[in-house]
């Protein structure tokens, strides 16, 4: 009897340790582990940007779901918002709601916000702060008049990241588009107003018009001022309002030249702050079998050296339409003791060069044509100092010398990165810059006839004859003991 007590309790001590040893590696495991994203273009992984702003995040934010099961992207921004919610430091929570299937939950969430919820989206709040986020500003789709039009992009984690810092912070800026200056046409207007209000939507900022000979002086809510494509220029008095705002203490101006525009005023002013457009045409041309050819459109590289569209290096950027090259007046004195310094972002391919004569019919470079490098895009910082701490008082500006970017016809998501990279510098928000889209591809695979036979044969003959056969010699083993 005592031995068998023995054995008895030698068991029960077994069993306890193994117990405990199988709740202590999950509890281990439960804390700590490591995680890789294996997709081949990093689909689950978050960009350093939105990881620093979730490592600093100082208040709770409920993220809600709002989608259909059946969508395209559901499953996308359900992975994407689980790395939120991992990263969150559990400031961060995640829920799920189907209207169609949950809808008694769906109801409440829309008497708590006062939202219709009428079509899929995410919505983020914080405190009495809110944000929603449809699901066609979580997508690129291709361009053209197709009804059915296929997603190109995803940039969830782009909208989502800005919509977090928009209800977090609880203030939208304010940008003000300058009107009645003209405009290439009508769409063109049009294309860069919806443009810019889209841009708003996704970085959190307003985009509210503004007729500069209507009022005395930039308003003093602005975060930044929109000059985009004019063809007339500005007056005395509004250059005198643009230089006054450029010289307060936070100032913030984008601007996107129309090379066939007569603006000499505000080019004047561009180049006393150290950018001079020059009034040439940016392309290339040559003489084929099939006669004269001239390019207008540029193919263009960003500057590996401005630290806002390091993350576009990579890429490269087409400029559509007319285009004229830019003079950085980098080492001019004068620009130094005024603490102003200009920096180019966006340089021509080597084949472009900067042409006088450019309604020739093959035009060839000669000694008052500009050579490369051709500069398209410049940055300019007034009170820049070496303490990143001060920086946040210097005044920034953004020119382009292309009118077209916003075009919708031949925007592409590289020009929209680049704006928003912009836009987001102009507001002191580095933080929220270099959250990349994630491409969307398609995969076909072509099946031979012997080899769609094949398939069959392993998925419906092969494999259930294994596992039949395996039952049948554990069932004659069993019967034979």
């Amino acid at each position: 009897m005592p031995k068998r007590y023995g054995i008895g309790l030698n068991v029960i001590i077994q069993i306890i340790l193994a117990l405990a040893l199988f709740v202590g590696i999950n509890r281990l495991s439960y804390r700590h582990y490591w995680r890789w994203d294996l997709s081949p273009s990093q689909d689950y992984t978050l960009s350093q940007a939105t990881l620093n702003y979730l490592s600093s995040l100082s208040r709770d934010v409920q993220i809600y779901i709002v989608f259909g099961r059946d969508s395209k992207v559901y499953g996308e921004v359900q992975s994407l918002l689980e790395e939120y919610r991992l990263h969150g430091r559990q400031r961060v929570k995640v829920r799920s709601i189907d209207p169609v299937r949950d809808i008694e939950r769906a109801e409440q969430l829309k008497a708590d916000t006062g939202l219709s919820l009428a079509q899929n989206g995410v919505l983020v709040r914080c405190g009495v702060n809110k944000r929603f986020i449809t699901e066609e500003e979580l997508v690129i789709r291709e361009s053209g008049t197709s009804t059915n039009k296929q997603i190109i992009e995803f940039r969830g984690e782009d909208a989502i990241s800005s919509a977090l810092i928009s209800v977090v912070e609880g203030r939208v800026r304010r940008f003000y588009y300058v009107v009645g200056k003209g405009s290439r046409s009508d769409a063109a207007l049009s294309d860069a107003h919806n443009a810019t209000v889209d841009l708003g939507k996704q970085q959190n900022f307003e985009v509210i018009q503004a007729n500069l000979s209507e009022i005395s002086r930039i308003p003093e809510d602005a975060d930044g001022l929109f000059i985009l494509g004019a063809r007339y220029d500005l007056s005395e008095r509004e250059i005198g309002m643009l230089d006054d705002y450029w010289k307060s203490k936070r100032a913030g101006i984008f601007i996107m030249l129309d090379p066939g525009g007569e603006t000499t005023r505000l080019n004047t002013f561009l180049n006393a702050n150290g950018v001079r457009p020059r009034g040439d045409r940016v392309l290339t041309a040559e003489s084929t079998s099939t006669g004269a050819r001239k390019e207008f459109t540029v193919i263009a590289e960003f500057m590996k050296e401005v630290p806002f569209i390091r993350h576009l290096a990579s890429s490269a950027i087409t400029l559509a339409g007319q285009s004229e090259s830019l003079e950085l007046r980098d080492q001019d004195n004068a620009l130094k003791e005024q603490s102003i310094s200009a920096q180019p972002l966006v340089r021509a391919s080597p084949r472009y060069w900067g042409e006088r004569q450019f309604l020739e019919e093959l035009p060839v470079v000669d000694e008052e044509d500009t050579l490369p490098p051709i500069y398209l895009a410049a940055s300019i910082e007034r009170g820049a100092v070496r303490d990143e701490s001060q920086r946040a008082d210097s005044s920034r500006m953004v020119v382009v010398s292309n009118a077209t970017l916003l075009d919708k016809q031949t925007m592409l998501a590289v020009n929209r990165d680049f704006i928003a990279a912009g836009l987001n510098w102009l507001m002191n928000r580095e933080s929220n810059i270099g959250i990349p889209t994630k491409s969307k591809r398609s995969y076909r695979i072509q099946l031979t006839q012997k080899q769609h036979e094949l398939i069959f044969w392993i998925t419906s003959i092969t494999l259930p004859g294994i596992v039949l056969g395996l039952g049948f010699l554990v069932w004659a083993s069993r019967r034979a003991a």
